[in-house]
């Protein structure tokens, strides 16, 4: 599915001339809609032959969804050929902790981490948890490509008059005083604010039923692991599309 959304963004915004930017948000483990979506990218790159081309990902690539450790490896291997950033999600934040603390586990496990033990051969007990043995078997399990691509995750990424984070920012901070907490947890006040906030933000972390798009942010996470839909955010220049693999709408 295809939507061109250009009436509903600042004008002003833009990206530098001959460079594409492909933004993706919260995967949460579904690979097969993350390979969808690589493919819809390849077709749009060997279409449009865009002098650059960048892939921008949101964070929370895990949890959930069927499949985190095959997504993983799919964003490995993507980066290695087609410049990447990947933004921090609160997924991945959360995880990094629990490689190292057994009191994380159980609020991990609430969130969605049992998919991702189970798609690295872990498995997970009804009853009866035992939290030290679940986090040395992950560690155990966890491939040497993912940790480092883990611990290499970033808070934000900035290209021309576009910032890509994966929650939001606090209202009243200047973008380069935003703290990692606020980019990867925040809600409110960010969703209900106006303010201009010096460049666009673009961010995932809130499900929406259509992508959230105004003149001062866009939230592009569709809910893929409930959903089945994956959102693509294209920019070229100061046009800005929306393209979709998965469900129809």
């Amino acid at each position: 599915m295809f939507s061109r959304l250009l009436s509903r963004v600042d004008q002003r915004a833009r990206i530098p001339d001959g460079l594409t930017l492909y933004a993706i948000g919260d995967i949460h483990g579904c690979a097969g809609l993350l390979a969808d979506a690589f493919a819809l990218i390849d077709e749009d790159i060997a279409r449009c032959r865009p002098a650059r081309a960048i892939h921008v990902f949101l964070g929370d690539y895990i949890d959930r969804g069927p499949d985190s450790r095959r997504t993983l490896d799919l964003l490995i291997a993507r980066a290695g050929r087609h410049p990447s950033a990947f933004v921090r999600g609160n997924h991945e934040a959360i995880l990094s902790d629990v490689l190292h603390r057994d009191d994380l586990v159980a609020d991990w496990l609430r969130l969605g981490g049992s998919t991702t033990l189970m798609s690295y051969d872990v498995l997970v007990p009804r009853t009866n948890v035992d939290a030290g043995s679940l986090r040395r078997s992950l560690a155990q399990a966890l491939p040497r490509a993912h940790g480092e691509f883990l611990a290499a995750l970033r808070p934000s990424f900035t290209c021309g008059d576009f910032f890509f984070v994966h929650a939001g920012v606090r209202p009243g901070v200047a973008l380069s005083q935003q703290s990692e907490d606020d980019m990867m947890w925040i809600r409110e006040p960010f969703l209900s604010s106006a303010e201009d906030f010096g460049k666009v933000v673009v961010h995932g972390h809130t499900p929406v039923r259509e992508p959230d798009i105004r003149d001062h942010r866009i939230n592009i996470d569709v809910g893929a692991y409930a959903t089945g839909r994956l959102a693509v955010l294209i920019i070229r220049g100061h046009e800005i599309d929306i393209r979709y693999v998965g469900r129809s709408v």
